[in-house]
């Protein structure tokens, strides 16, 4: 049963373009411990993206994994509304301003109309920096799924 039904699905993005933000996903998870996950819906039904991204973290227990290392990014493509909401674990590590320059990034792809670029890219960024705080060992595993998660 998916999280949140509905009962017509709305295509976002190519499967070309899905599968380059799948494969940026699991390139970004290689060498890491840390989990990336993309949530996309047309419609943020709270004034503020951050609060929306947080219900949705939580509701997919992004928040217990092992290391407290998981980052949801989330957009709203009707209404130009996205969010990166990360566990306590990398959010602490790497602060508040890595994450606002992280927006900025995606903010400006976006404004050229580069929207798998720019998701590709920021989890690309992600993915470093997962890897630099959370480096691999032998004993992780791959603890959240690596699809795109569609909403309304």
């Amino acid at each position: 049963m998916p999280l949140f039904p509905s009962s017509k699905k709305r295509e976002f993005f190519t499967p070309e373009q899905q599968q380059l933000m799948v494969d940026a996903i699991q390139e970004a998870e290689k060498n890491t411990s840390g989990e990336v996950r993309l949530f996309v819906e047309s419609k943020c039904k709270y004034v503020d993206p951050v609060d929306r991204a947080k219900e949705i973290f939580f509701n997919l227990k992004m928040d217990q994994t092992k290391d407290r290392n998981a980052v949801l990014f989330y957009m709203a493509i009707d209404d130009r509304q996205l969010a990166l909401f990360a566990d306590e674990g990398i959010y602490q590590r790497l602060g508040a301003k890595y994450w606002n320059d992280e927006v900025r990034k995606i903010i400006g792809a976006f404004t050229k109309d580069d929207y798998t670029g720019g998701i590709c890219a920021v989890i690309n960024d992600i993915g470093i920096s997962l890897q630099t705080e959370f480096p691999y060992a032998n004993t992780d595993k791959n603890e959240l799924p690596d699809e795109i998660i569609f909403g309304n």
